[in-house]
């Protein structure tokens, strides 16, 4: 990242126990050197081994990433990033409406037969990314399942973190794949309106439709994750890297 992003980036970092006197040791490696080489890696798809020598060594960095992983750090970045962008779009830091979409992505070899599956209607043998974006496109939740996952099957649980999570949410956007007993679902039990958006009869090809081309930051175009929350950290910090650039434009 340049100095302008860095800058942008460097507030809202979480602070490290032992500069607030809760124990532990100083870490041997910035946070911009780390937080570089987990972008460098996300967006060129390498190995964590095929880390270039100008970054610190591999399993520093993969030692890091795990720790915040586990720690819930990526989540807490992201959402200070995502809460910074909003206001400078002249936005409350929390959104009043939302889309939920689903992407199949084929796997590597890498991911255990356990968590991945065929999708019969996309034909992918691998993961399904089951999202949920504010209107600006920016990542409130993401969850990573098998392929063959329903996407009404998934969003039940997706829905109700969004409730607890983005208690302001009144109004949620979706494609034909989430019409049937949902929509009433989410009326009565989480208290806001899925409303789906349909193609008509007389649409030919590709069209874009009211409130669902706005998800368009999905980037990644392989899952090589073992762990399904591995794949989730990596699509947040896909989203990390482009808030970032937005905070640094004039």
């Amino acid at each position: 990242m340049n100095d302008a992003e860095w800058a942008a980036v460097r507030p809202l970092l979480p602070t490290p126990a032992w500069l607030e006197g809760r124990g532990g040791q100083p870490e041997a490696y910035c946070h911009r050197q780390m937080l570089d080489a987990i972008r460098y890696l996300v967006a060129g798809g390498i190995s964590w081994r095929s880390m270039p020598a100008d970054f610190p060594a591999w399993d520093r960095v993969y030692a890091f990433f795990r720790r915040w992983l586990h720690t819930g750090l990526i989540t807490e970045f992201h959402d200070r990033l995502r809460g910074r962008v909003r206001e400078r779009e002249g936005r409350k830091a929390e959104p009043t409406a939302a889309i939920i979409d689903a992407q199949s992505v084929k796997a590597a070899a890498s991911v255990p037969a356990v968590s991945r599956g065929y999708d019969g209607g996309k034909q992918v043998n691998g993961r399904k990314r089951h999202i949920i974006t504010g209107c600006l496109g920016l990542l409130l939740l993401v969850a990573v399942t098998a392929a063959n996952v329903g996407d009404r099957e998934a969003a039940t649980s997706l829905l109700q973190r969004l409730r607890r999570l983005h208690r302001d949410i009144c109004l949620v956007w979706a494609d034909g794949g989430y019409t049937g007993d949902l929509v009433d679902w989410c009326r009565h039990k989480l208290a806001f309106v899925l409303e789906v958006v349909k193609r008509t009869d007389d649409m030919e090809g590709f069209v874009v439709l009211p409130r669902r081309w706005v998800v368009h930051s999905r980037r990644l175009c392989r899952d090589h994750e073992t762990l399904t929350a591995t794949s989730e950290a990596m699509i947040q910090f896909s989203m990390i890297t482009r808030m970032s650039r937005r905070l640094a434009r004039p």
